[in-house]
């Protein structure tokens, strides 16, 4: 079986999350911005690339939270997708090939269309963070 590392991360700002609205066909919806970890680069490090890329911000701090998986039995292929959140960066924000990224309030989330399995990345991305949002799911 191949294995596809990938990563995520949420970006948040008080009550509010930065989200992608993913322009590809398999996987349309809301999500956090992330992307493919590529061969031989640090994890840590590949998230900082992805999200600089796709939003034109810098994380400054990173915190790995977990990790989501998805079986493509078709293919022989599973995703595995590291996740992670920041609340310490910098620069502007800029959208990308990959959709157009913007901040939601958390509350709003479900207003959304939401990317295949959002709702399971975002409830891992909120673990330890019960207070600071307002938030039920």
């Amino acid at each position: 079986m191949k294995i596809i590392l990938t990563n995520m991360c949420m970006i948040y700002d008080k009550n509010k999350i930065l989200v992608q609205n993913r322009v590809k066909n398999d996987w349309p919806g809301i999500n956090f911005p992330g992307g493919h970890i590529e061969d031989g680069e640090d994890i840590d490090l590949s998230v900082i690339r992805e999200i600089k890329e796709e939003t034109g911000l810098y994380l400054k701090e990173i915190e790995c939270v977990g990790a989501i998986n998805w079986l493509d039995e078709e293919n022989d292929i599973r995703h595995l997708c590291i996740l992670y959140r920041c609340n310490n960066f910098e620069g502007h924000l800029i959208s990308s090939s990959e959709g157009e990224v913007f901040w939601i309030n958390l509350k709003d989330v479900n207003k959304y269309k939401q990317s295949i399995d959002f709702d399971k990345v975002l409830k891992k991305c909120l673990i330890g963070l019960e207070g600071i949002f307002d938030y039920e799911n």
